[in-house]
């Protein structure tokens, strides 16, 4: 069953990758219809998702990156990989989601897809505040973190994106965030994805209105930024985004729509700006496929300022292809020519291998840094344990993003 899901699941690809775009939304229907109605029809168990029928003996099958079942659902993450964290929902409600997003007249459930069963730790005289924004363009709950100690000067603020199937305080867990910035004295901004704007709680990366200054959910993250930015003493030179999968895909977003408004930006295991515009495109992308469409649509958008970018993708993810990492790279190297490029080797103290690709300028400043790293799959390298989506054994991407983020205030 496995095989045949596979391969038409790649048939699919094909046909997306060829602008088939109905004959692969079909392919991929069928698909998921097919492996579906193999199964029982009682609701499938929840944990471990590498093992969908457990044998005695038997060893756990490879992970299989997860399909996109319709543009609401495009990014949905159906487990971690190899040796992360917590699993996500168990495959069979992850589809069933899918195949009712596929039905007119059914809107997004309205039930939380899950909590953070571990609060973030709030130390005395910090603050985990929770807030909504709203504006033209919709309305989100964003939680923010107060750091305890008050410094005499204007703070940095640091926007973070959670994954999908993630929240605020799942995100906080995972990264550390928090305890980074009860380290140094900044602020941390977690908007949160609900259930009725994507099932599976993904920022809706893929969604034309999605990518554009001024409409959806680039607007509305715009719109907390500056709210905390007008409550807060925040240092307007110092504001930062980072996000993990379909989250890093819209801090991408955030930072060409709003280059103005974040001096850095972070990208974990996501995809860049303007490669997919619709479902197929937006499954050719994960798979490390581009269609000639999107290929053409990101030469003819327009390139505001650039703003320096720092990137973390794992060798075995399965769910976003390595290759994203490479164009997103590229994209943001070619806002510095001139600059020159050194590469350097090493190995994290959890044992995992990495390569680290720098562009620097003449003033020793580091516009784009790159983090390949060996072994890590699809989630948050060096992340904590309490969190989904992580991996303890990489190279801490939360410090070092911060020490990229805080190293220079400079807007080249």
């Amino acid at each position: 069953m496995k095989t045949i899901f596979t391969t038409a699941m790649r048939n699919a690809a094909k046909l997306a990758q060829s602008q088939h775009v109905a004959e692969a939304t079909r392919a991929i229907q069928h698909a998921l219809g097919g492996r579906d109605s193999a199964r029982s029809p009682g609701p499938q168990p929840a944990g471990n998702l590498r093992r969908i029928e457990p044998e005695a003996g038997a060893r756990p099958a490879e992970s299989e990156p997860p399909i996109a079942g319709n543009a609401s659902a495009a990014w949905g993450e159906l487990r971690p990989p190899r040796g992360l964290s917590r699993a996500a929902r168990s495959l069979g409600e992850v589809l069933t989601q899918v195949r009712r997003a596929n039905r007119p007249g059914l809107a997004p459930s309205t039930k939380p897809l899950r909590k953070s069963p571990i609060a973030p730790p709030v130390p005395e005289g910090a603050a985990f505040l929770t807030r909504t924004f709203s504006c033209a363009a919709g309305s989100r709950d964003y939680k923010v973190y107060l750091p305890s100690h008050v410094i005499g000067r204007k703070r940095p603020l640091i926007v973070m994106l959670h994954g999908c199937t993630q929240d605020p305080d799942d995100f906080a867990m995972g990264t550390g965030m928090n305890l980074l910035a009860e380290e140094q004295g900044f602020l941390v901004a977690y908007p949160r994805q609900p259930a009725t704007a994507n099932h599976s709680a993904c920022w809706n990366w893929f969604d034309l209105k999605d990518q554009m200054r001024g409409e959806g959910e680039p607007c509305i993250i715009a719109g907390i930024t500056r709210a905390i930015m007008a409550e807060f003493d925040i240092d307007a030179k110092r504001v930062c985004v980072a996000g993990l999968s379909a989250g890093g895909a819209m801090a991408l977003i955030m930072s060409a729509t709003y280059p103005e408004l974040y001096a850095a930006t972070g990208v974990h295991s996501g995809l860049a700006y303007g490669l997919a515009t619709d479902l197929p495109s937006a499954f050719a992308a994960m798979g490390g496929n581009t269609s000639p469409v999107a290929k053409a649509q990101r030469k003819a958008r327009p390139r505001g300022a650039r703003v320096r970018t720092i990137v973390f993708h794992g060798e075995s993810d399965r769910t976003v292809h390595p290759s994203n990492a490479g164009l997103i790279f590229a994209d943001a190297r070619a806002g510095f020519p001139g600059a020159a490029q050194e590469t350097q080797h090493g190995r994290s103290a959890g044992g995992r291998a990495y390569t680290r690709t720098l562009i620097r300028g003449a003033l020793g400043v580091v516009y784009v840094e790159q983090w390949v790293i060996e072994g890590l799959g699809h989630g948050w390298s060096g992340g904590r344990p309490e969190g989904s989506y992580t991996d303890p054994d990489g190279p801490d991407a939360s410090r070092e993003m911060l020490r990229f983020f805080l190293s220079s205030a400079s807007r080249s």
